[in-house]
Order: structure tokens, then sequence, then C-alpha cells
């Protein structure tokens, strides 16, 4: 998209009547279509097994002959049992995971810690994902500025880099990647839910532009995944 101008926190408001005082974000970078796809297997597979069946089962988790189907039905299964046993079993295959399940094995343990929890606290739990992930109660954002000119220059990048944290930290937020590529300054920036990020971004390019208005003021924003050059150019193109 151009910009964001809807505050994630606002709508979340808008889902539940007011913020929620208990709220997960999922931290690691996991591909949305995989997050979809555990979330209905898991709701498809559900009440295949008795809590104490599934219990009886746990090891076999971490038996290497055992088909990586059936590990990952057995982690899903493990993750809807509100037992703590069920979450360090999760916990310990995190450890040492085969590396096609290690995904699916974050998004098990994520869903057992919000069961366990709301189970303990006798209230639900509300989980926010992202393709990007978060930290805390910030959520992981990929967005591309697009120079004016053909080519950022050093003087450019210097200026970005000066202007962009020095805004975003007012704003308690946090760049972490910064990355020049032909006219496209890109960047991976932690914000806080409650912070419009329309705003910061706006702001950060207005202060740019100050030293010779050479950023366009459209830009592109996502929590979905990182772009590529070639994904970034197409978008452009045919906007």
């Amino acid at each position: 998209m151009e910009s964001m101008d809807e505050n994630i926190y606002e709508k979340i408001q808008e889902i539940f009547g007011k913020m929620p005082a208990k709220f997960s974000v999922l931290e690691e970078e996991i591909d949305m279509e995989l997050q979809m796809e555990y979330f209905e297997f898991s709701k498809l597979h559900k009440n295949d097994l008795s809590n104490e069946e599934i219990l009886k089962r746990k090891d076999r988790l971490f038996e290497k002959s055992l088909p990586i189907f059936e590990k990952r039905l057995l982690l899903s299964l493990l993750a809807s049992v509100e037992e703590v046993i069920a979450y360090r079993t999760i916990e310990k295959y995190l450890k040492n995971p085969e590396k096609e399940l290690r995904s699916w094995a974050i998004l098990a343990l994520q869903e057992s810690r919000m069961s366990l929890e709301s189970s303990l606290l006798e209230e639900n739990q509300v989980f926010i994902s992202t393709g990007l992930g978060g930290k805390g109660r910030k959520l992981r954002y990929f967005i591309v500025l697009i120079h004016n000119n053909k080519l950022v220059t050093h003087t450019q990048a210097k200026v970005v880099k000066n202007e962009f944290e020095f805004i975003f930290k007012k704003y308690d937020s946090e760049i972490e990647e910064i990355e020049h590529t032909n006219n496209y300054t890109t960047l991976k920036a932690l914000i806080p839910l409650n912070v419009p990020i329309n705003l910061v971004l706006e702001k950060s390019i207005r202060e740019c532009n100050q030293y010779g208005n050479f950023i366009n003021e459209k830009y592109i924003i996502t929590n979905v995944k990182a772009l590529t050059l070639k994904e970034i150019k197409k978008y452009v193109d045919k906007k």
C-alpha cells in the first residue's frame, strides 16, 4: 500500500470494544500462508484424540523415525492441551527441531502458551500475528521510500538514517535495518501498536525533504513480508 492510514490499535479496539489488557504478539517472522495453514490444520484435528491420549504420545515427537506429517499433527494436538507438560514438551522440541518444522513448532508453542494463560488467569488472551512478527507491544514493518533521483546518494542515505532514527525514537519506535538500492531505501522497523504509523513516516519524510526534497511523499509499507527489489519495482511501476 502507498500508506497505512489505519491505526491497528484503533482497529483492535473496534473489534473488542476496548484494547485488551492482555495480548501477545508473535515475535518470529513466519510466512502468513504457513500461519493460516497451521491454524486451519489445528482446527481440523483439534478433537482427534483425548488429552490423555495426546500426552501418552508426547515422547514420539523426539523420534527421528516419526514422519514429518505425524510430528506436525502431534505438535498441533499438544498445543491444544491446557497442561504445563504439553507446553514443556513443545518447548523442549524447539531446542532442536527439524528445520522444516521450526516455524510450525513456534506457532504450536505460542498457541500452547495462550491456552495455558487463558486457563490459569480465567480470561481470554488476544494473539496478534503478522508475517513479519514483532516484539513486546510493537509490530514489525517493512517500509519502502522512493527517492526522486535515480540513485540514493551517500549524503541522502546519511540524512535518512539520522532523521528517521530521531523521529522514530520520539515515538518509541526502533529501526532494525536500513538498506539502499537504486532509488529505493528500505527499512525494517518496530512500531508500537498504539502509534499511528503514517504519522511517524510522514514526519520523517518531511524532515528529510528539508535537505533537498529528495523523497517521494508516497511510500510502501507492509507487515506481511519483506519485499524483493523485483516486487517493489513491479508495485511502483503499476502505480
